[in-house]
């Protein structure tokens, strides 16, 4: 096992966040998919801190019940979402700008 994620930059903890869950980490590998797949993310920290700092929408995953989709609107229309794994440490698994907030 590593110790403090320091041997495997797969884990390497970019940032951490606070949110309603307690705190949310940013891994290297998490962050360079989402610039990959949802390169409209990109330059959104600060929505994305705001969004999980306070998230005006928060909805469970309809897949996993340890996922969740926090939203915050950040444009006319537009509202980032977030989407978190809690377990024994709560992560960022992706983020995305979307029109539509996922139905319960």
């Amino acid at each position: 096992m590593f110790d403090n994620n320091t041997h495997c930059p797969y884990y390497w903890i970019k940032e951490r966040f606070v949110s309603p869950f307690g705190t949310i980490e940013l891994t290297a590998e998490r962050e360079k998919h989402i610039v990959l797949f949802h390169p409209e993310v990109r330059g959104q920290r600060k929505h994305v801190n705001a969004t999980l700092a306070e998230p005006e929408v928060i909805r469970r995953s309809r897949f996993d019940p340890k996922v969740f989709i926090l939203y915050r609107m950040i444009s006319q229309g537009k509202y980032l979402a977030v989407v978190v794994k809690t377990n024994h440490r709560n992560f960022i698994l992706t983020a995305y700008l979307t029109r539509n907030i996922q139905q319960s």
